[in-house]
């Protein structure tokens, strides 16, 4: 970010910077081609087709891309009417987030997993699983990276919060495991060696529980589901954890393609159930679209730090 440049095209703001080779290729696609964003928003219906006119006036969520705009023109399955009372700011961000964090539950209980080990946990996504995770009476590690942050966790009812740059986070970890059985990992760092020692705390928790010596390591199957790149540096395996272990990619909308239309409608009726609750998103600053191009804002947000999520308003401007 430090080639950030701000310049303008026919009068519109306009942002350029250099990728790093190291990057290149992974966008490579991209280049010379219009990329619309925006994974999700909501907004009031100003017209509609013949068999969602039902829905004219009403005030929806959406899911769908390309959502960063002022009109957006969407199916009536990609679209969720908001309960009564509930602002255009309520819904959001009523799918990525709190969809995801149902379905890194449903993923556990279908895998045959008992608990589940978080990172970066403190997000506002953190926060939406470890609420889930007590309503619903499943053990969650959290693993943050301050000490505010267990601070924050605990107070909203958080029993196994850890803080990875602590010297005895790796025994701890390893004690969390044996306490909850915890044999699956959502993994936002992506890069460096966390998965990995994830793994091998979860190995030694199992090792703890056997009297006999195998070579190749324990019975105990590990999962890890890397989900994000707050770390976008390679993931580094240190292979000390046996060979009953996989380590996979996590994201949203392969995992809605896969689960059945019944399934579907369950996480995402129990998003409006408790919409206002559990999967509250709090936002620290509010920004028309073009604001999203300045550079001191871009800056801002483009920390990805806990606590600052950004709201896009198209109506100022």
């Amino acid at each position: 970010m430090s080639t950030l440049t701000a310049t303008s095209e026919d009068g519109k703001p306009s942002l350029t910077f250099t990728v790093p080779k190291s990057g290149l290729e992974g966008v490579r696609a991209r280049l010379g081609q219009s990329l619309p964003i925006g994974n999700e928003g909501a907004g009031t219906i100003i017209a509609a087709g013949i068999d969602a006119k039902a829905l004219e006036g009403k005030r929806v969520a959406m899911i769908g891309g390309a959502m960063f705009a002022d009109y957006r023109k969407i199916g009536i399955r990609d679209v969720v009417p908001l309960p009564q009372g509930a602002s255009a700011a309520d819904g959001a961000s009523m799918f990525v987030n709190p969809l995801t964090a149902l379905g890194f539950v449903e993923t556990a209980r279908s895998e045959g997993h008992k608990a589940i080990i978080h990172t970066a946990a403190a997000s506002n996504l953190g926060q939406m699983l470890l609420k889930i995770c007590l309503a619903d009476g499943i053990p969650l590690i959290a693993i943050v990276r301050s000490p505010q942050q267990v601070d924050l966790l605990r107070s909203l009812g958080a029993t196994h919060v850890l803080n990875s740059k602590d010297e005895d986070f790796l025994s701890h970890l390893t004690d969390a495991i044996a306490q909850t059985g915890a044999t699956i990992a959502f993994d936002a760092i992506g890069g460096g060696s966390l998965a990995s020692d994830i793994l091998q705390c979860m190995e030694s928790a199992a090792a703890g529980t056997t009297t006999t010596y195998n070579r190749y390591g324990s019975n105990t199957f590990k999962q890890i589901y890397i989900y994000g790149a707050l770390d976008v540096g390679p993931t580094i395996l240190k292979r000390s954890f046996g060979f009953q272990w996989s380590v996979s990619g996590w994201l949203l909308f392969p995992f809605l393609q896969k689960v059945s239309p019944a399934v579907s409608g369950r996480l995402r009726q129990r998003v409006v159930d408790e919409l206002t609750t559990t999967f509250a998103s709090r936002y620290t600053r509010v920004i028309g679209l073009a604001e999203a191009l300045l550079s001191d804002v871009l800056l801002a947000y483009q920390r990805k730090a806990t606590g600052e999520k950004f709201l896009i308003n198209p109506t100022l401007g």
